[in-house]
């Protein structure tokens, strides 16, 4: 989860201002958001939720094929896919018995998200799950080297679709190191990349505009070789200036298509993505053709633990929250 936020829901209404009437008078009122609007505005506004929160709505799959669906959404709006969104609807699906899964063994649970279906392969042993593989929706690289230039300088940016996409710059050639210190100068560039990248072919989804436009930007760091397994380290920053506390699932698709296409990975072979906090997951090529044509399949794998169960409650008065 491609664009800078996919639209709300069907049947969703996004509040905006209006300009006024010709000849004055007062602008008529804005439409009401839908009821799952108004929720999500809840849950990411203080004092209940913040600007980095990340969450889905449980929705009815496409068909009986799926086990279930899902709209992710952010603080600025909704997204087109999440890789580790699907991760940890693939172990809440299990752990909570909506889908049958062996005590020892692999459960398939099959996710429709806005950019497709997917499918989490959920690990067990003992009765627990251990860890969650998505295979993603394929990734297609339209850019290797687009020359983007920059408050820091010209760079050299890669772009692939995954599901969402994703633009992938050396943090180095900003200037920069992938730290949590520099957290502050990464999302300005990351912002600044998004933003120039705005309108380009390259950021155009070849067969669904609506998956059209960068959603985030990945910015990475080479790291040694773990036992001859390519590693590296990103943050990503999306939407409007939001950081990935994760990997980024899709986002490492979108890497491992890249790698594709410059021959630097091959089907099977392995690349250690880590976060900036220090997660990591684990991404293969695993089917496909050509990166820069019909695109890769791709699998992403990390794990998922529950944090707990919460009410949220909105009294009568109260308001439904602010940003700062």
């Amino acid at each position: 989860m491609c664009g800078p936020a996919a639209p709300p829901p069907r049947g969703a209404r996004v509040a905006a201002r209006r300009p006024p009437p010709p000849g004055g008078g007062a602008p008529p009122p804005a439409p009401r958001p839908s009821a799952l609007e108004e929720v999500r505005r809840l849950l990411v506004h203080e004092p209940r939720g913040h600007a980095g929160m990340y969450g889905g709505f449980l929705v009815p799959p496409d068909d009986d094929e799926a086990h279930l669906g899902v709209l992710f959404w952010h603080k600025d709006g909704y997204s087109t896919a999440c890789g580790h969104g699907t991760i940890a609807l693939g172990a809440w699906a299990v752990d909570s018995g909506l889908v049958p899964a062996p005590a020892d063994g692999v459960a398939r649970v099959r996710i429709d998200v806005p950019s497709g279906r997917v499918t989490a392969l959920v690990r067990r042993s003992g009765g627990r799950t251990t860890g969650v593989t998505f295979r993603n929706v394929p990734s297609q690289v339209s850019a290797l080297k687009l020359p983007v230039e920059t408050s820091r300088g010209t760079v050299e940016v890669a772009v692939a679709h995954s599901g969402a996409c994703y633009a992938s710059v050396p943090a180095a050639a900003l200037g920069l190191a992938v730290e949590p210190g520099l957290l502050p100068e990464l999302v300005a560039a990351g912002r600044e990349i998004r933003a120039l990248l705005a309108g380009s072919e390259a950021v155009a989804h070849p067969t669904d505009p609506r998956l059209s436009g960068v959603y985030g930007v990945v910015l990475y760091d080479e790291l040694p070789a773990e036992e001859g397994v390519l590693s590296q380290r990103n943050v990503v920053v999306f939407a409007d200036g939001q950081i990935d506390r994760s990997p980024c699932g899709s986002g490492t698709s979108a890497r491992l298509a890249v790698l594709a296409a410059e021959g630097r990975i091959a089907p099977g072979e392995e690349l250690r993505h880590e976060s900036v906090i220090g997660t990591v997951f684990t991404g293969r090529v695993v089917g496909g053709g050509d990166p820069l044509g019909e695109g890769v399949v791709t699998e992403v794998g990390g794990t998922a633990y529950r944090t707990g169960e919460h009410l949220f409650v909105l009294e009568p008065g109260d308001a439904p929250g602010f940003t700062l």
